[in-house]
């Protein structure tokens, strides 16, 4: 079987079209599988770090950490590595999914502060993860019914292992997780439209963007920010481990397609339930752990699709 040219994958130095990557229906590619994988591991892992952190200081304070050491890090990676600047495209999509990114979780975390957890949190993540799955399949055609099968079973996976039961009374929050589900869908498409394969430096701009709505949150809303200095390194740790999920995440969407993409990505609540249960000594639930069930088959699924050969 002759190689077959990729487009969506340009040599150093050589930036893709405008539009979505186009990849091969019949098969991804496993490095999106991978990356994407590795992606949600991360997320969720710094989800975990952040949630332990918010419990001891002020969200906004945490939130603002978290993107001033993402920048700093991330300009120093790129001028390190010499990355060439990208070109106002990616720079704008970059700052624009900066600002969306803040937007979707101040939706999901006002969303779990007034209403129901067991309401607000699937929704959010099957909305962030089903809308770069319609702008894919729009852009980049269907792919092979294994990754179609997967990627299902995977919005199934993110309900049930979002679901938390709640205390009853309580508004169902759900206009809040309407406005974090489309934000972070949103981030995952700007992020997967970038036409240029760069990393560091789209992700610098990200983080930076992300900083000035939220000191305008604090300011406007004279918020309390300050971190106690001995949360400080848990922050550190929170940081990288979002800053990485971020930058898998853009390897993902370059590698191959981003339904693929922002679908294996969108698990990572697997990963903060596992660390969770571990770390905390937390109770799985019978939900809890159909849903990690359903997410594992889901991931054979998609990674079986995006290794079939093309034919």
């Amino acid at each position: 079987m002759e190689d077959r040219p990729n487009p969506s994958r340009p040599g150093p130095g050589h930036a893709r079209p405008p539009e979505l990557p186009t990849a091969d229906p019949a098969g991804p590619g496993l490095a999106v599988v991978v990356f994407g994988l590795a992606s949600a591991i991360a997320w969720g892992a710094g989800d975990f770090g952040g949630g332990w952190t918010g419990r001891r200081a002020p969200v906004l304070g945490i939130a603002i950490g978290v993107d001033l050491v993402g920048t700093i890090i991330m300009v120093g990676v790129a001028l390190a590595t010499g990355e060439p600047t990208p070109g106002p495209a990616t720079l704008g999509l970059a700052a624009l999914a900066g600002v969306l990114a803040v937007a979707g979780i101040v939706g999901l975390y006002t969303g779990l502060a007034v209403g129901r957890m067991g309401v607000v949190a699937p929704v959010t993540g099957v909305i962030a993860a089903t809308l770069p799955v319609i702008v894919g399949l729009v852009a980049q055609g269907w792919p092979g019914a294994e990754v179609v099968a997967g990627i299902v079973l995977a919005l199934v996976a993110v309900v049930l292992v979002s679901r938390s039961s709640d205390a009853g009374g309580r508004r169902s929050g759900i206009e809040y997780a309407v406005i974090g589900g489309v934000g972070l869908g949103l981030f995952n498409i700007a992020v997967g439209s970038f036409p240029e394969h760069r990393v560091a430096w789209p992700l610098a701009v990200i983080k930076a963007s992300s900083v000035v709505p939220i000191v305008a949150l604090i300011v406007l809303g004279r918020r309390p920010w300050r971190v106690p200095r001995p949360i400080l390194p848990a922050l550190l740790a929170t940081a990288v481990l979002d800053l990485a999920g971020n930058g898998l995440y853009i390897l993902a969407t370059q590698a191959g397609r981003l339904d693929v993409a922002a679908t294996l990505s969108s698990l990572y609540p697997v990963t903060t339930v596992v660390l969770a249960v571990i770390v905390l000594r937390e109770r799985v639930t019978r939900g809890h752990l159909f849903g990690i069930i359903v997410a594992a088959l889901a991931i054979a699924l998609i990674a079986g699709g995006s290794a079939a050969p093309v034919v």
